[in-house]
């Protein structure tokens, strides 16, 4: 036993000084500051399951801009505003690209699609189809008649229903719905094999969003194999892709069927002009949709009726602007929308307080860079943690309340010009589909205020409801959000 702790001394003092070799080799004359680590790990013990608020109480102890290391990878987190302008903006080119990880290179199909492919020409070409393309503002503009057709049948169910309504699961189905529709002009959620797809989409995403120990320490990749994880993994992004192969497959059968007015439809027509856009190419397009469309509107919607049912009186003044502008029973139009200017600062507040993405897509150094005064190395992992960010005190006051008035005489705004609120990221890799997203969650959230009264069900009070976090790509709740809607206005 007495032998161990020599040996346990010599590998620590072998580590720390590998690690001092690491920063010279690498330039690194004056590192962010870091909090302790354990040797051959790094901080990923100090992660737990929610990263994005450990990060953050980290930071409050060693600042804005942290260097960290998951195993033996060098990780910059930026937690404050000034700092994310630096990488995404002052520096935007050299921190461009993504890290190359297995999981998320499986399903962009060896990074074939825009979130996660690293930067060059094939990401270049498939950003301007997403802007071009597919989510262009007049494309967006094309899709209104699905939302409003599948925010009426919501409605529907939502006056259907006699007790309490489940909203959380209602948002994943309306979002699926909607990008469906818009991907590939009809839905797949009444089918038993469209429902395993839309799962599958779900249950991807949240893999590629954890932690895998694997990834960062090679020697412990057996880890995730002998408990399943990689097995169950490999086996779900090939049941996905072979049911994207036989939706494709089925579209170029049926060349009747082709309309040009959704996704597929449109890449198949690129398709035929550009060699470069492959059948892989294809899916990992659609892949992106769906997995940067459902989840995370579903996720907003979720956390805005949340913060809704919780403050009364922001719910009472939000209902009274929508039915002034919308004049009682008449329904909602995109004229008025851009009218509701109190809605929209409730819908700024719900990103600052609940951005989807926490800790937004990682991306990686390119060369050696100075920021702020501190050597970053070529090869560094880099996370803004929005979550973080968008509760810096130097940036908000009181920033754990949920006060949509700070935004009414404000000109921030989450386009990717404000950095105090980057829920659609910013720079280069700003979301191509923050367009879309928005006017999906406008329209639905303001016909819900429109339409009915809420409340919490079984006496419970705002203060008491569970805000309790989970995460993988996106953070969303825990607890299933249930409440009980009332219809109040006249027929």
């Amino acid at each position: 036993m007495d032998e161990i702790f020599p040996i346990l001394a010599s590998l620590i003092l072998l580590w720390c000084i590998c690690r001092s070799w690491y920063h010279k080799r690498n330039g690194m004359k004056n590192p962010p500051p870091s909090p302790p680590s354990l040797p051959l790990i790094g901080n990923l013990h100090q992660l737990g399951s929610l990263p994005h608020q450990n990060l953050h109480i980290m930071a409050r102890k060693h600042g804005p801009i942290m260097l960290l290391h998951f195993g033996s990878l060098p990780v910059l987190v930026i937690s404050s505003a000034d700092a994310a302008r630096e990488i995404t903006i002052t520096h935007d080119l050299t921190f461009a690209s993504r890290p190359v990880r297995k999981r998320s290179m499986k399903i962009s199909y060896n990074g074939k699609d825009v979130v996660f492919a690293p930067y060059g020409e094939d990401w270049r070409r498939g950003k301007s189809i997403f802007v071009l393309k597919l989510l262009s503002k007049k494309r967006v503009q094309s899709y209104q008649s699905i939302r409003e057709e599948e925010t009426a049948l919501l409605v529907k169910s939502i006056q259907e229903c006699s007790g309490r309504v489940n909203l959380s699961a209602m948002f994943i189905e309306f979002t699926n719905d909607v990008v469906c529709r818009s991907a590939f002009g009809r839905k797949y959620s009444t089918s038993e094999k469209g429902k395993r797809f839309l799962e599958l989409v779900g249950e991807l995403s949240e893999s590629v969003g954890s932690f895998s120990v694997g990834e960062f320490i090679s020697w412990l990749s057996w880890v995730d194999r002998a408990r399943g994880f990689d097995q169950k993994f490999n086996s779900d992004a090939q049941e996905l892709d072979e049911f994207l192969d036989a939706v494709i497959q089925e579209r170029i059968e049926n060349q009747e069927e082709i309309s040009g007015e959704n996704f597929l439809d449109i890449l198949l027509e690129i398709s035929k002009d550009d060699v470069s856009v492959d059948r892989d190419g294809i899916k990992a397009i659609l892949m992106d949709a769906f997995a940067a469309g459902t989840d995370t509107s579903s996720t907003f919607l979720e956390w805005a009726m949340t913060e809704l049912l919780r403050h009364p009186a922001v719910m009472e003044k939000l209902q009274t602007e929508v039915r002034e502008i919308a004049e009682e029973n008449r329904e909602i139009t995109e004229f008025d929308l851009e009218r509701m200017h109190y809605m929209k600062a409730v819908i700024k507040e719900v990103f600052r307080l609940h951005p989807p993405l926490a800790l937004i897509i990682p991306r990686v150094a390119l060369r050696d860079v100075e920021i702020k005064g501190y050597d970053i190395s070529a090869g560094t992992l880099v996370l803004l943690n929005e979550w973080a960010i968008s509760r810096d005190p130097v940036s908000w006051d009181e920033p754990e309340e949920f006060k949509p008035e700070r935004f009414l005489n404000s000109l921030i705004d989450f386009k990717g010009l404000s950095f105090e609120l980057l829920p659609f990221g910013a720079g280069r890799r700003v979301c191509p589909g923050m367009t879309f997203a928005v006017a999906t969650i406008e329209f639905l959230l303001a016909t819900l205020v429109q339409k009915f009264n809420w409340k919490l069900p079984d006496g419970v009070e705002g203060k008491d409801l569970d805000m309790t976090e989970i995460q993988g790509i996106t953070v969303h709740r825990k607890v299933p959000l249930l409440a009980l809607a009332s219809t109040s206005l006249s027929k």
